[in-house]
């Protein structure tokens, strides 16, 4: 039997006007066409793929089995997921967790069709103080959300201020002490922003591209990120060097025992997660947050390993499937 995939990339499948931020079209791209390329590889896999007007089909083996779709002139994204989810069996969706978007569009598509976390870990993930103090009550190193009237006193140093729900370095501005970040955290919150105030961390920015089954985590790969700051203060993200640091090595090794930590006290994470981290001099690697969907690091990872990792994500999805089919035929006894 033929399983029937849609694939929706929020940039790319045309929720925001993609020609004002070109970085982030071509970013969404080569996710989708990295997952479109791994779907075709399938043979007993139809797919259907949200594009912009006028794009052609991603260039890749098995195109025959891949048709696009687009949205509706007055559709937005959250009822046109909802349509294309209900004639597919499974709905594989990137998108920012800002503005509870990605968590909006799991429940158009519903825990049994949706290919990755569940809504609980979306949720967690969504709030980067709540990640922090999730991960820290697990004695694992995570970021330091600073609360005016706490007892402990503002460290020395770089200090950062970042939307809570934030999608990678948007919006994010570092500043030389505590006292500037303060007032501009202040000034933002006054304006009705979520943000965080925290110490900078500082050292190598990575990130972990993890394979989550059930009950079980695969380091799939360590990659560097490439953080600048810019002479205002303002941070970006200039890419991501996927599979650059060995996992067979020491750091390899620390890294996999903290995926499983992190998998263990986040138990909704499923599929392909991406965790971000600064490997920290003294305290070592340090949580900075959790991306509970496919990330940068995906595209060219199953060639880099020699694996189709879609076929992997869906075995597991399978799984996940079969056992919410028996529990709720259980639960109806």
């Amino acid at each position: 039997m033929m399983t029937r995939v849609f694939v929706y990339e929020y940039i790319s499948g045309g929720e925001t006007e993609a020609d004002a931020m070109p970085q982030l079209l071509g970013q969404g791209r080569a996710m989708r066409d990295a997952m479109i390329a791994d779907l075709a590889r399938i043979g007993d896999v139809s797919v259907t793929c949200a594009v912009l007007p006028g794009e052609p089909l991603p260039a890749c083996r098995g195109t025959s089995k891949v048709v696009c779709c687009m949205r509706a002139p007055d559709e937005d994204a959250p009822a046109f997921v909802r349509r294309q989810a209900a004639c597919h069996d499974v709905s594989w969706i990137v998108a920012p967790e800002s503005d509870g978007v990605l968590l909006g569009l799991h429940y158009m598509v519903g825990e049994a069709r949706w290919l990755g976390c569940d809504a609980g870990a979306i949720a967690l993930a969504t709030s980067k103080r709540a990640t922090a103090q999730h991960f820290g009550a697990l004695g694992i190193a995570a970021t330091r959300p600073w609360d005016d009237g706490q007892a402990r006193q503002p460290e020395a140093g770089r200090w950062v201020v970042k939307p809570d729900d934030g999608a990678g370095s948007v919006a994010t501005h570092a500043y030389d002490g505590f006292d500037a970040a303060h007032e501009a955290w202040l000034r933002r919150l006054a304006g009705g922003e979520p943000v965080v105030l925290e110490p900078w961390v500082e050292g190598e920015p990575i990130s972990l591209s993890l394979l989550c089954g059930p009950g079980e985590v695969e380091l799939l790969s360590v990659n560097r990120q490439r953080i600048r700051i810019d002479a205002r203060g303002q941070v970006h993200d200039d890419g991501v060097l996927p599979n650059a640091i060995e996992r067979n090595g020491r750091a390899g090794q620390l890294l996999a025992e903290l995926a499983a930590r992190l998998r263990g006290g986040m138990p909704g994470l499923r599929g392909f997660v991406g965790i971000d981290l600064v490997w920290h001099p003294e305290r070592g690697p340090v949580v900075i947050e959790v991306n509970p969907r496919v990330t940068c690091a995906y595209a060219g990872l199953s060639a880099a390993l020699g694996r189709n990792l879609a076929c992997e994500l869906l075995a597991g999805h399978q799984v996940r499937a079969e056992r919410l089919e028996t529990d709720g035929a259980s639960h109806g006894r």
